[in-house]
């Protein structure tokens, strides 16, 4: 008869690659659950958007067969529960926030943290968005809301808090929706840093797993009040393959590291990587250099997220207000996935270190 000890300790034979202990110490396994030759049991993942689920299940079906019974019949259920760093006294029911940051502007910064959004809420992640580009906000274009205007609710104290709007089962706020589209917003720093915390201390944004923030172009006012103010996961850094571009992306790169922000770089996603023309599809021309982004990622010794090809596609679902990353047999979906896979994944390794200091 198969015990629950065998079951354990077959699945103590099946490590975290990236957090470097066995699913049982890890507490993973869940429900563990016996009838005859039938095994069955819950492997509970750090993030949804995991990007070894599949590895692990075969790992731990393994396992069984080989240390328990070949002809044990195996059922796992994947779920997940998102981690969080231990100090997270401001914004308890947020996870995770993320910086979506680039040196400068024009290198698709607004695209990435749209997409990355899209795939993580895909996946199953409660996710939220702020658009805290003040000066040029895009989320209103890029999710077809030009016009729209969060709505607000009391609380039982009196206190008034804005209600992001909800759209592909994303959590949304943006400065855009507070202003005349047409209109400039010639804001001095103070003003525009308080408008952005009001965006995260005065909205109703419930349970998320990730808040993922796409800042302003370059190191700037906003960059630094939302760093010193609220407890960050980590940045994500957005570049091209252009020396000008990548000369300002190590300033903002170098700027995370800083004495008093001192923030995790999640990784460096490399945006226009090569042109694909629509009826080449395997061809790949690289227009604007190759390898930049990688480069100054093994440079700075943070990880490299992944390239995204420079196609019409992704401008003209932007503008539609229907993020690329909502078309699966778009191949730009499947590079979204798999830097939101590691961007998650890195930030599921930061937290268990942390809490492990």
């Amino acid at each position: 008869m198969i015990t629950e000890e065998q079951v354990l300790a077959a699945l103590r034979n099946v490590e975290d690659p990236d957090l470097k202990k066995d699913l049982v110490t890890l507490h993973m396994i869940k429900d563990v659950k016996i009838e005859d030759r039938k095994v069955g049991f819950t492997l509970e993942l750090t993030t949804p958007a995991c990007p070894m689920k599949e590895m692990l299940k075969n790992a731990c079906t393994n396992a069984i067969k080989h240390f328990v019974a070949i002809d044990a019949e195996v059922n796992i259920n994947i779920t997940s529960r998102v981690t969080k760093p231990l100090d997270t006294t401001q914004l308890k029911a947020i996870k995770n926030i993320i910086l979506v940051s680039s040196g400068k502007g024009g290198v698709g910064k607004s695209t990435v943290a749209s997409n990355l959004a899209v795939t993580l809420a895909a996946d199953g992640a409660k996710v939220g968005l702020i658009d805290a580009d003040i000066y040029g906000p895009s989320v209103p274009i890029m999710f077809g809301l030009i016009g729209a205007k969060p709505s607000a609710r009391e609380t039982a104290d009196g206190k008034s808090l804005i209600l992001p709007i909800e759209k592909y089962g994303i959590k949304l706020l943006s400065l855009g929706f507070f202003a005349d589209p047409d209109q400039p917003v010639p804001w001095r720093g103070p003003m525009a840093s308080n408008a952005i915390k009001q965006l995260f201390n005065d909205a109703d944004w419930g349970e998320l797993d990730y808040l993922i923030v796409d800042l302003p172009p370059g190191t700037g006012d906003i960059h630094i009040t939302i760093s010193q103010s609220f407890p960050i996961a980590g940045a994500v850094i957005v570049t091209t393959p252009q020396q000008v571009a990548l000369a300002d992306t190590r300033k903002g790169l170098a700027m995370f590291r800083m004495p008093g922000i001192n923030i995790p770089v999640l990784g460096v996603v490399e945006n226009m990587s090569y042109f694909t023309p629509a009826e080449l599809p395997e061809n790949k021309y690289y227009i604007f250099g190759k390898d930049g982004g990688k480069e100054l990622a093994e440079k700075y010794d943070v990880p490299f997220l992944g390239e995204i090809p420079l196609v019409q596609s992704i401008t003209a679902a932007g503008d539609k207000g229907e993020p690329i990353s909502m078309d699966k047999t778009s191949p730009l979906a499947a590079a979204f996935k798999e830097i939101a896979g590691r961007m998650a994944q890195q930030i599921s390794i930061n937290n268990v270190q942390t809490a492990n200091c």
